[in-house]
């Protein structure tokens, strides 16, 4: 497998990792987010390849995930049913995506696919529930409390294949939970993260998922998918950095349960508010990355 960096050097970075886990964590239990897309750009600040980022990071969103869902489990906030689409789609899509991470990566082009999929991704969904969460804080402000129209009936609901979702008190098709665990999978190969960020949004918005019963099983299909995730990059592109992922699932494990305590401190509309803004501020520093000239530029001339 490999190792990015030598033995010495990581027991150097110890607390630097460890506070990356820590801090990937305490949003994996605030958010039911697998905190990929935050942990990935950090990886790449202190110097980290993003092939390797993006390989190695899964192990912490196995932990810090897992770790979350236990507490989910404990107050029985976890659609099963709709955890198992989810991830069936996701497994798929994440098939696909790492075989893509690594065409990709023989063309040369994965280090700049993988950044600007974070830009355009993170800045769409980012504006998106930002708009909407900043709606029904006006709304509750004003109404003095928001009602959430979960009966209203979308094109979703004359989709064939459908089940009912006991947890969530839904009667939908599978269809739209399987297409949503297909773009998380291939999201999650192509840019190191958890998918929740996704997820969380489209099961809210989409399929009409009530709040308390999304973030568990988001974790829920989270932990599996992220499991495989790194299975598949370990075996087929060699990215993966045990090591390095040793120390930040410490921290992951231990910040996922102070995450779950604070989110349920914390109303729904607050907590989609302070995930957009999350979202946002990470698309918003790798576009100006990206936007700015390299330190140093190298030029090849023919002599």
């Amino acid at each position: 497998m490999h190792t990015y960096l030598p033995i010495a050097e990581i027991s150097a970075s110890v607390p630097v990792l460890f506070g990356l886990g820590l801090v990937v964590g305490v949003m994996s239990g605030l958010f039911g987010v697998g905190g990929g897309f935050i942990l990935t750009p950090l990886l790449f600040m202190i110097g980290i390849p993003s092939t390797i980022a993006v390989g190695t990071q899964g192990n912490l969103i196995v932990g810090s995930s897992f770790s979350g869902l236990l507490a989910h489990l404990r107050r029985k906030t976890v659609d099963f049913p709709m955890g198992i689409a989810l991830l069936i789609g996701g497994l798929a899509g994440s098939f696909f995506g790492v075989r893509l991470f690594h065409w990709l990566t023989t063309l040369g082009q994965i280090d700049l696919v993988i950044k600007l999929s974070y830009v355009g991704l993170l800045g769409t969904i980012g504006a998106l529930m930002m708009v909407e969460a900043l709606t029904a804080l006006r709304r509750r402000k004003s109404a003095g409390k928001v009602s959430i129209k979960r009966k209203h009936h979308n094109w979703i609901h004359g989709l064939p294949f459908r089940y009912r979702f006991r947890a969530s008190g839904l009667y939908i098709s599978v269809i739209p939970p399987l297409g949503i665990g297909v773009l998380v999978g291939v999201m999650a190969a192509i840019m190191g993260v958890g998918g929740g960020f996704i997820m969380v949004p489209a099961m809210i918005y989409l399929l009409n998922m009530p709040t308390k019963t999304v973030i568990g099983t988001s974790l829920f299909q989270i932990t599996f998918l992220a499991g495989f995730t790194t299975m598949m990059q370990a075996t087929t592109n060699f990215t993966v950095d045990f090591v390095m992922a040793f120390y930040l699932l410490i921290g992951g494990v231990v910040g996922a349960q102070i995450g779950t305590r604070l989110g349920a401190k914390l109303d729904a509309e607050t907590l989609r508010v302070l995930l957009a803004g999350l979202v946002l501020a990470v698309s918003v520093k790798i576009a100006v990355e990206l936007a700015l000239p390299p330190a140093e530029v190298y030029s090849i001339v023919g002599g």
